[in-house]
């Protein structure tokens, strides 16, 4: 075999642009990249996931832990189509993302050969910034460079499509002559402050503002001194998005945590009644969660402009960098002296720490309640631990009941909340930081959905990683708890079992079967052993909880509207009636008399 093949230039280019691992699925139709890889002797490792879609899923994780270009490859026909899921989660999250899939041979394109499919057209709206299926090899150089550029460059999804024979042909640069592009590797990113007339009318409206509320998102997690430094000089409290969650720690009493459905009631309360926001780098979408319009002026910081003024009617807009434009805005800002307001915030925090405290421990009906699984995992977190979580009930509680400090990493699919991206999401970051414990939070549904056979890829890969500790928590309910939620609140109807109801899995032994360690919990007094066996184990463990599923994911505020529905759903019978409304009293009364024992 030629080792100056086309294939062999693009792994040697993806080295060049500082590719050290690609995650993916081999296939015939993307063979000649993959014995490009084997020829290179490890430059770039190559991880294999179970699935195409859960690569893609790693390859997205890989760019939010690292900051890195995340890479993922597959074969063609059903290999590419797989990628998707994954690739919509790093665009929806802004994630630089290089897909790269096989193709047909040149010559059989258009014939409905076996797993043709029209590529190009597929990936169009997912990696629309950048998608191209080179023909001859003196193309494929400035393919290559551009779609890491742009990737790079706009933190979004670009893509390759290699036809097979391309793959194998030999490499020849592009002739010096008219119809040739020469392109060359390298990419810095800028730092893009605001000018500073914009900066000055955006600390016009802070410095006049007596109830000042910060929302940050994802665009400020390298922003953490900043955020802190700005808050402090306004006396500003700070919520977080979601993806934003690692941005600011814990345990800073002015830190109000989530917002939204998801969210707590002290930052509910401080948008409420804030009279000025101050947002960064947060796409946050549900509009009903901020400030009513008019009632609090608004500046906002994103490096998008087309993120800006969107979810709130902004006062300023400011383009830049989170951290570059907090530091330049910090000078032209007052210190704020009251301290009313400051104090406001933190007396509601302490508050909320007493009802979730109180939350966690009530009782439920001989099940484990769902969130002290995570309220015993907090104070145990080793410093430096990632955290991730799936979509569904367990967001609940890594978003109210996790409390992260200084140093720790978290995430989880954020704009797309795909569910089954917790464990992709956690192998992609022990490889990306093999000494940091790793911790991943699943519900049953996305175990059962794909997640049950990425165990394969971590009992494949765990030996090598510096420190074994990862481990994966299954909260077992057997029903699909976020929709059924959604069912009875949202739209007023009992419980659908016959599509809420999934089978019970003993999760534990599949992960003894695998080579791993498994550890089953029903008895809520035994959490606090199981996370601690967990974190000191030799090898990677699942945890398995058997979780109450009629404990209520309660929004900070329950709208009338919502009250209606739950109304609803118990005038016309909800199979779990009893238990739901005894477990949803027990939640309310926590909120109302903090303290109080069930």
């Amino acid at each position: 075999m030629a080792t100056n093949t086309v294939s062999d230039f693009i792994i040697e280019r993806l080295y060049e642009w500082g590719v050290r691992r690609i995650f993916g699925y081999p296939g015939d139709g993307i063979n000649g990249m993959f014995g490009a890889l084997q020829r290179a002797r490890g430059k770039i490792e190559f991880v294999q996931a179970r699935h195409e879609e859960m690569a893609a899923f790693m390859a997205s994780a890989h760019a939010k832990f690292t900051g890195e270009l995340g890479v993922c490859i597959a074969t063609s026909g059903p290999g590419a189509s797989h990628l998707l899921t994954g690739l919509y989660d790093a665009r929806m999250d802004h994630m630089p993302v290089l897909a790269i899939a096989g193709q047909q041979a040149r010559a059989a394109l258009g014939a409905h050969y076996q797993q043709e499919l029209d590529l190009v057209s597929m990936f169009k709206d997912v990696a629309g910034s950048y998608i191209q299926q080179p023909s001859v090899p003196g193309q494929v150089r400035h393919v290559v460079d551009r779609a890491v550029r742009i990737a790079l460059s706009r933190r979004t999804v670009t893509a390759m499509v290699l036809p097979n024979d391309l793959q194998e042909l030999e490499y020849e640069p592009p002739a010096r002559k008219h119809g040739t592009a020469h392109s060359g590797v390298g990419y810095a990113a800028p730092e893009v402050v605001p000018r500073e007339a914009d900066l000055r009318r955006a600390a016009e409206v802070l410095n006049a503002g007596h109830r000042v509320a910060m929302l940050v998102g994802a665009g400020a997690l390298h922003a953490t001194d900043e955020v802190i430094a700005v808050a402090e000089r306004l006396h500003a409290g700070v919520a977080k998005a979601l993806l934003g969650k690692a941005a600011v720690p814990d345990d800073i009493p002015w830190v109000t945590g989530s917002i939204g459905l998801l969210g707590t009631k002290p930052t509910d309360e401080m948008m409420s009644a804030c009279d000025t926001l101050l947002m960064v780098g947060s796409g946050f979408p549900y509009s009903e969660f901020l400030p009513k319009e008019g009632e609090a002026r608004a500046v906002q910081i994103d490096i998008d402009a087309g993120m800006l003024s969107l979810r709130y009617p902004m006062d300023v807009s400011l383009v830049g960098d989170s951290a570059a434009t907090l530091r330049a805005l910090l000078p032209l800002l007052e210190q704020k002296e009251a301290a009313s307001w400051r104090n406001r915030i933190i007396h509601a925090g302490e508050r909320w720490q007493r009802v979730l405290e109180e939350r966690a421990r009530a009782a439920t009906g001989g099940k484990v309640n769902p969130q002290r699984v995570v309220t015993e995992l907090s104070p145990r977190l080793p410093d430096g631990a990632i955290v991730t979580s799936d979509s569904g009930s367990c967001a609940n509680w890594y978003a109210r009941d996790l409390q992260i400090r200084r140093g720790m990493m978290c995430s989880l699919s954020g704009g797309l909340a795909s569910m089954g991206a917790a464990v992709p999401y956690a192998i992609a970051a022990k490889f990306a930081h093999p000494q940091r414990p790793v911790i991943a939070l699943v519900g049953d549904g996305a175990m059962q959905m794909n997640n049950m056979a990425e165990l394969v890829t971590v009992a494949k890969y765990w030996r090598q990683w510096e420190n074994p500790c990862w481990i994966c928590v299954v909260f077992n309910n057997e029903d699909l708890n976020q929709v059924t939620w959604e069912q009875r609140v949202m739209q007023g109807d009992p419980k659908f079992e016959a599509s809420q109801d999934i089978p019970n899995v003993p999760y534990h032994r599949f992960a003894e079967l695998v080579g791993l360690t498994g550890i089953y919990v029903d008895d809520p007094e035994r959490l606090g052993e199981a996370w601690e066996q967990a974190l000191t184990a030799s090898r990677p463990v699942v945890i398995e909880v058997k979780t109450d599923p009629e404990v209520p994911p309660l929004p900070p505020h329950v709208t009338l509207e919502q009250a209606r529905h739950f109304a609803r759903t118990l005038m016309e019978g909800d199979p779990a009636e009893r238990s739901m409304i005894a477990n949803t009293a027990r939640q309310v009364m926590a909120s109302v008399i903090p303290g109080k024992k069930s």
